[in-house]
């Protein structure tokens, strides 16, 4: 039984135009009665992304768009978007990639489960699923995951098998609680977010989902990303995320 929350869903879009058409409609229709809003960034696009987001405007009212004419990176993107989700009345927001690496399909499983365990906080998963190498993950982005991840759950006093997925789920209490507009600008957004929820006390979960890696270009650099992960998790044990809204 899909949840009956209001969801609002955001969608970081750079140079996506040949993905980001085919991401929106692979959105179960089940879930566009329950959306608030789709949000999509065209974060300084340089090819026909901009083309493909007015078209999907055009088509559906509930998509709505905000464009950077220069690239602010990953972070900067999803602090506007939480706080577009915060103001537009949802109870619980996602977080979709233009890319196509997160299946829009589960969005209703997510949906229930944000419901029914009480989380604040829901990761995709791709390593929970087992099928990681098997969809295309590069070897050496799962033996590094696997290396930072066991320091994290570590650190942070989780069980989680991946915190490195960009399919987030945020409930209502963490867009009013957690001060996302102070945390990084970049790739490491989404783990800051994850170390403020545990500092803050909120719920934190994960569920499987399959891995997809296609012919998508990837503009995260693994050296400057793992580094900065070092750096959050320092962070959050000398107390840096514990402060509120």
């Amino acid at each position: 039984m899909l949840s009956d929350a209001r969801l609002s869903i955001f969608v970081p879009a750079y140079n996506a135009a040949a993905t980001l058409y085919g991401v929106i409609k692979r959105v179960p229709e089940t879930v566009w009665p329950r959306l608030v809003s789709c949000w999509i960034i065209n974060d300084g696009s340089t090819d026909l992304t901009g083309s493909v987001v007015y078209s999907l405007t055009q088509s559906n009212r509930k998509i709505r768009a905000v464009h950077y004419e220069q690239n602010r990176g990953y972070g900067a993107v999803a602090q506007k978007a939480l706080s577009l989700c915060r103001n537009d009345g949802c109870d619980m927001a996602a977080c979709l990639h233009a890319d196509g690496q997160y299946p829009p399909e589960v969005i209703p499983q997510f949906m229930d489960t944000m419901r029914d365990r009480g989380y604040d906080i829901l990761q995709g998963s791709r390593i929970a699923s087992g099928a990681a190498l098997s969809g295309g993950m590069p070897r050496y982005k799962y033996v590094a995951g696997k290396f930072l991840t066991f320091f994290e759950n570590r650190v942070f006093g989780l069980s989680m098998s991946d915190y490195h997925s960009g399919f987030m789920f945020y409930s209502r209490r963490a867009l009013d609680t957690i001060r996302f507009e102070t945390l990084s600008r970049s790739f490491d957004f989404d783990l800051e977010m994850i170390a403020s929820a545990r500092a803050l006390g909120l719920a934190i979960g994960e569920l499987p989902i399959p891995t997809h890696y296609g012919a998508e270009r990837s503009y995260l650099n693994p050296v400057t990303y793992g580094l900065r992960v070092l750096r959050s998790m320092g962070r959050y044990v000398l107390g840096r995320y514990g402060r509120p809204r």
